[in-house]
């Protein structure tokens, strides 16, 4: 894999882009509702989306949370009517979480919100040209930065 000598280049680019997802984060959050929901509460909820049910044990660890946390953002999302616990068909003295009806049009409405706006704007205030070259750049970040494997300890 080529390195350039100097890490200069790389610290700026990594600067330009955490506050770049974290601008884009913010302005996301501006435009879904969330209906009073914390961020732990809707990254659970996105979680139940992407990954499909689970025991309170498994999110926890998932989310990097304690059970006891996870036990307290569970009762509001079941008294907000967006999940639903069902015994575990293997041991039924566990619970197994799952997003309701509900729960999954929450979800898809914050996404089809964050999407609509995404689309308008980049359709709005870039050429062509320009979204070839945002949608490569996307590729090789995806490529480089988030391929699942293993992280690389920092360097000195």
């Amino acid at each position: 894999m080529p390195t350039s000598p100097d890490p200069a280049p790389a610290a700026e680019a990594a600067r330009e882009l955490r506050s770049l997802v974290g601008r884009l984060r913010r302005r996301f959050l501006e435009l879904s509702d969330n209906q009073d929901l914390t961020p732990s509460q809707t990254a659970l909820l996105s979680r139940l989306a992407k990954h499909g049910p689970a025991s309170p044990g498994t999110l926890a660890a998932a989310e990097r949370v304690r059970p006891q946390s996870v036990g307290a953002t569970l009762g509001v999302l079941v008294e907000h009517g967006l999940v639903r616990r069902d015994p575990d068909p293997a041991d039924g003295r566990r619970q197994v979480i799952s997003l309701n009806d509900d729960g999954r049009a929450f979800v898809e409405g914050r996404r089809e919100v964050g999407q609509e706006w995404l689309t308008r704007t980049l359709h709005a205030r870039l050429t062509p040209e320009e979204l070839t070259g945002v949608t490569a750049a996307l590729a090789l970040l995806d490529r480089t930065l988030l391929d699942d494997g293993p992280t690389e300890a920092a360097r000195p």
